[in-house]
């Protein structure tokens, strides 16, 4: 039978947080982005959109002092809790030693070998990610753990509100982007819930969201050269204003002309002068399709 604690003895009580703190003279660290959660309806929305189980093993990333690693640990069968500051150690050895299902890593996790953890924690079968993520390096960890191709069956993870919607964007919007295409190429983005900053200690300055991102088995669309496609996309996007011509053609990391590239657009029936917000991922798709091909005959 797995250990439980009370609601009112958890770290999703203000009091208990404040508690904690103030016992092991606890000093918040910019670089760490670290603002714990104390509302336990956020807390269990998070659970609920992660669809934790008992059979599951949950890989939590950042967990600073526990809050949210007592909640896995009562629903999962196994969590292993990744943290990257050592001084938070010895806070989570306590908040958590209840537990005999938790295992506390300090780590960074963007030098971690996922695919051991999956294999030896897991047996290669797909893991399941949450976090409450540093607003300032959201970007990294995400597109680390989609582009890594580790078994991951979903990553429920608390973002900066406009980086959620970022996210989840289709073309044409302000918010489509890099970041957009590629969370959608690997996974389906659901957001479950927007959380406003009373629920931490302490307050950021911005909206949260909590969102997750179911990995697809196949990605929606099929592309010969991922890694040119991807390019293109960076290139699309990295001078949003400009065309998609003169921003693939000025691209450092890629090789094509001006003309090169207006001629692979034509061929899809579209314009030179159009922007990257305008083209889908099943188009990027088409265009790295096409001058892949074309690259062979310029060579």
């Amino acid at each position: 039978m797995k250990q439980k604690i009370d609601d009112q003895l958890k770290l999703s009580n203000p009091q208990v947080t404040i508690e904690t703190l103030k016992k092991y003279n606890f000093d918040f660290k910019k670089k760490f982005g670290q603002n714990f959660l104390i509302d336990s309806h956020v807390l269990n929305k998070i659970m609920d959109a992660a669809q934790v189980g008992e059979e599951d093993f949950v890989l939590e990333i950042g967990p600073g002092i526990g809050t949210m690693t007592q909640y896995l640990a009562e629903r999962a069968r196994k969590v292993l809790a990744v943290e990257i500051d050592k001084k938070a150690i010895p806070i989570l050895q306590n908040t958590l030693g209840i537990y005999d299902n938790v295992t506390i890593l300090n780590e960074d996790i963007l030098k971690l070998d996922l695919h051991r953890i999956a294999l030896e924690y897991n047996e290669g079968k797909p893991i399941k990610v949450v976090a409450n993520l540093p607003y300032y390096i959201t970007t990294p960890i995400v597109m680390n753990l989609l582009e890594s191709h580790v078994p991951i069956d979903n990553i429920t993870v608390m973002v900066q509100k406009e980086v959620a919607q970022r996210m989840q964007e289709g073309p044409g919007s302000k918010d489509y982007g890099a970041l957009s295409l590629a969370v959608q190429y690997y996974a389906s983005p659901y957001i479950a819930a927007f959380v406003p900053p009373n629920c931490f200690m302490p307050r950021p300055n911005v909206g949260s969201a909590v969102i997750r991102l179911t990995r697809y088995d196949t990605p929606p669309v099929a592309v010969k050269d991922e890694k040119l496609m991807f390019a293109l996309i960076r290139a699309s996007f990295n001078q949003r204003r400009k065309t998609l011509q003169n921003g693939i053609g000025n691209y450092q990391d890629l090789h094509f002309t001006k003309e090169q590239v207006a001629q692979a657009l034509e061929e899809m029936g579209l314009s030179p002068s159009e922007r990257g917000e305008k083209l889908s991922l099943a188009q990027f798709a088409r265009l790295s399709d096409i001058l892949g091909e074309k690259e062979k005959e310029w060579q």
